[in-house]
């Protein structure tokens, strides 16, 4: 690229919209080549290991090129889109389209003068540039078939042609291969110039079809058309790429359940007046315009809790072999979205009035069913809530978010026989589960945080007297 074009033209990279994260999926571009963009417009979305980014781009100008389609993975760092901050001005193409390899000999002889062609991405393509430059060590090979090259080398006793040693394949599709467990050596490639597509290495994960067995005797023309055979295996399954969002919260789960030793007590509580109180504040105008719900009071008794034992809010440093007692609350709330599990917490949760409290509770729910969670909510947390009840769930055994001491799983509130006044009546119950790690969090200091949260939820007038 000369210094004119390596002004006009502008790579926009894959920036680390994360903590140390090496590659995001391209869920969505929002631009084309040719379209008009300017400083801080959404370009695309991406989707990290921890949550779906939408990236603005840093300069003004026209789109010259997507780097990328969209659904695949790119490395930080790998260039994405090119754009053209000096639209109009001639100059020479940007180096990121690769030049034409130089003929041969008698193809420069037979070559006519035909003029510069254009090899831009939405400008067509040169009739050499469809071409694939020979690989280093091919130039011994001559215009025959690959498989042909590679007997004759063996008859004569000497080594495959070099270029028959690497597979060739696009860097997206070496990574799909590589996320499928799929050797691309084993693959026969079906694009030009023997190049592995996506569709061959999808096509190599499917297992081959039953053999059909031969016909006894042949059919008469008369007969009716023959039964076709059982569906191959392949159209019985669905295989999904194990990325983004999942992959991380796979990775972190096998971690904390294999690190932290985890401990899960449960109390099965009687919550008809939380359930009233509920009713009441939603009606109050102090609550007006934020969402009032059971989880609400169950973050506030968990805070209380926490604020009478504040021992349970702490973190295991490993390397230094020591316990972090942590002077504050990030509240995270697990939730179920459809790229996967997310847990955005509420920073400093303990300082929040009831209103605040709910009004975070609102803004992180909403914008984690929206994809819109970014890395930085979901980074922090102390102690984290798990709804389970919104599933139709009694309890559970929650696992530790990493690096937190605790987890309160709330069961489904239901009507249930219970007595109460020393008569049987139906009253509003659930079923807590707090699971805590056990090299912080003692049996006895467990019990008496979920003892503390069950006696609030049971009289929430304690939220007072003991908040």
């Amino acid at each position: 690229m000369t210094a004119d074009t390596s002004a006009r033209y502008r790579e926009f990279k894959m920036p680390d919209v994360g903590e140390g994260l090496t590659e995001a999926e391209i869920l969505k571009w929002y631009v084309q080549p040719g379209d008009t963009v300017v400083d801080g417009q959404v370009v695309c979305e991406v989707e990290t290991a921890k949550a779906a980014v939408e990236l603005p781009i840093p300069y003004d100008g026209v789109v010259h090129a997507l780097r990328f389609d969209e659904g695949t993975t790119v490395d930080v760092g790998a260039s994405i889109i090119t754009v053209d901050v000096a639209p109009g001005t001639p100059s020479e193409a940007p180096a990121a389209a690769a030049a034409p390899a130089p003929p041969t000999e008698p193809e420069a002889e037979a070559a006519e003068p035909k003029g510069r062609q254009p090899v831009l991405v939405g400008y067509g393509v040169s009739e050499a540039s469809t071409k694939r430059r020979p690989r280093r060590g091919a130039a011994a090979v001559p215009e025959q078939g690959a498989a042909t090259a590679a007997i004759q080398a063996e008859m004569n006793g000497v080594p495959a042609p070099a270029a028959l040693s690497r597979p060739l394949a696009k860097p997206p599709v070496r990574k799909l291969a590589k996320d499928l467990g799929v050797d691309l050596a084993t693959i026969t490639p079906t694009g030009p110039d023997g190049i592995i597509t996506r569709e061959d290495v999808h096509a190599a994960t499917a297992p081959a079809p039953s053999p059909q067995a031969a016909p006894v005797a042949p059919v008469a023309e008369s007969a009716p058309a023959p039964v076709a055979a059982t569906p191959a295996v392949a159209s019985r399954e669905t295989r999904i790429p194990v990325k983004g969002v999942r992959k991380a919260t796979a990775a972190a789960m096998v971690g904390s359940a294999f690190t932290a030793p985890h401990v899960t007590e449960f109390v099965t509580v009687d919550v008809t007046r939380t359930m009233r109180l509920v009713e009441e504040l939603k009606s109050d105008k102090d609550m007006a315009g934020v969402r009032v719900n059971p989880l609400l009071l169950v973050a506030k008794a968990l805070l209380v809790a926490i604020k009478r034992h504040p021992d349970v809010n702490a973190a295991w440093d490993e390397a230094a072999q020591e316990i972090v007692l942590k002077h504050y609350v990030n509240l995270g709330i697990a939730a179920a979205t459809p790229r996967g599990l997310l847990v955005p917490n509420i920073k400093d949760a303990h300082d929040k009035t009831l209103p605040q409290l709910a009004e975070s509770l609102g803004e992180l729910v909403s914008t984690a069913r929206e994809g819109k969670t970014t890395p930085a909510a979901m980074q922090g947390g102390t102690v984290t809530i798990t709804n389970v009840g919104v599933f139709g769930v009694d309890t559970g055994t929650p696992i530790l978010n990493p690096g937190e001491s605790a987890i309160l799983a709330v069961g489904a509130i239901k009507l249930q026989p219970w007595v109460h006044k020393g008569k049987v009546k139906p009253r509003q119950v659930t079923t807590l589960a707090l699971s805590f790690d056990h090299r912080l969090v003692d049996g006895e200091l467990g019990s008496k945080v979920l003892a503390d949260i069950a006696a609030i939820l049971e009289q929430p007038k304690r939220l007072i007297t003991w908040g």
